[in-house]
């Protein structure tokens, strides 16, 4: 089972359209099973879209999907090129004052069950500091799309974000795979912070568990909201976690400008299962 994560930093990149095509060939190319994207926005002064929506199977009610969504625009190229992916978004905040910013997934597989989790305790859609994430079944467990705030946030740490989460994981139909998947905004690699805390919780880190590996890194540097941070190194922020030991093949960054173009201030994340 191949897996891949990405924020993408959608609408704010500099040609966007051709990173989404760059997006959709390696796609095309890696076909991955479940899809995990962070930062997928659709301008809010967008006309409303009542189109074809290739596959859609869950957003919120009451939410407006709009044209240019990017994860719309995804799956429609994705349709043409010829694969099936189901997919679902969810909006969560207002993004640059400007954006619906939300999270997706896409799956190969049907989607059974969708789930929107508040891991914030702001729950407010025009404060940047509201988080959810969105969750979906399919028939190998829950895949969660996640963006979860800094270490150091003065108003909403990770850690508190992360222990209101818990038990909302914990309450979700028992499935044979739980994977979380995306953004958790502290790196990995500083010990006592956030990848100290969720292995606590009982979870694995698949980049540890894989056989094969390389550095690992998904930022390079200064990136949008680290700017007050202490470190502006490179960092392992995006990461995949599952809640049972699982073999893992291989774990390697994407759109570094190493094997793909970069695009994204994030790189991606491919991890393969042994499932």
């Amino acid at each position: 089972m191949k897996i891949l994560t990405l924020n993408t930093h959608s609408l704010q990149e500099e040609n966007m359209n051709e990173k989404r095509e760059q997006f959709v060939s390696f796609v095309k190319d890696t076909q991955p099973d479940v899809i995990a994207l962070q930062e997928v926005n659709q301008l809010m002064s967008a006309p409303l879209y009542t189109g074809d929506t290739f596959g859609l199977r869950f957003h919120p009610e009451g939410s407006e999907l709009k044209e240019g969504n990017h994860a719309l625009l995804v799956a429609k190229m994705l349709h043409e090129a010829g694969l099936h992916y189901e997919w679902s978004w969810l909006p969560m905040k207002i993004g640059y004052d400007k954006y619906d910013e939300g999270l997706a997934l896409f799956s190969r597989k049907p989607i059974l069950e969708s789930a929107d989790l508040l891991a914030s305790r702001i729950d407010e859609y025009t404060d940047f500091r509201t988080r959810r994430i969105l969750g979906i079944r399919n028939e190998d467990g829950w895949f969660y799309s996640i963006h979860l705030s800094w270490w150091l946030d003065p108003n909403e740490p990770f850690i508190e974000q992360w222990n209101r989460l818990t038990p909302l994981l914990a309450d979700q139909t028992p499935a044979d795979l739980v994977v979380l998947m995306g953004d958790f905004n502290s790196d990995a690699n500083v010990h006592g912070q956030s990848a100290d805390v969720v292995k606590a919780s009982g979870w694995f880190d698949t980049y540890e568990m894989a056989q094969t590996k390389d550095g690992g890194m998904t930022v390079g540097g200064l990136i949008d909201g680290w700017e007050d941070q202490p470190d502006q190194g490179a960092k392992r922020i995006d990461q995949v976690w599952v809640d049972r030991k699982t073999p893992v093949s291989s774990s390697r960054v994407v759109f570094n400008g190493t094997n793909e173009p970069v695009v994204s201030d994030h790189y991606g994340v491919l991890v393969e299962l042994d499932r």
